[in-house]
């Protein structure tokens, strides 16, 4: 397995926790639940646009992705 599909594997996961965290925010009944889930979903948000940057870094570096 190379570091780019693992990298690919990491940003399903967090997708799928973003969208998670989205869903408890929108269905929690208390403010405060509400807010933290909110909070994490969008902290998410930020870390996967973080982990693309790097996984377009790594794919520009690793051989297997050079087109010939």
């Amino acid at each position: 397995m190379t570091v780019g599909s693992q990298v690919q594997g990491l940003l399903v996961s967090l997708q799928s926790i973003e969208a998670t965290l989205t869903t408890l925010a929108l269905k929690s009944n208390e403010q405060k639940a509400r807010e933290a889930f909110h909070q994490g979903a969008l902290k998410t948000r930020t870390v996967i646009q973080e982990i693309q940057k790097r996984k377009g870094q790594i794919e520009s570096e690793e051989p297997q992705y050079q087109q010939t």
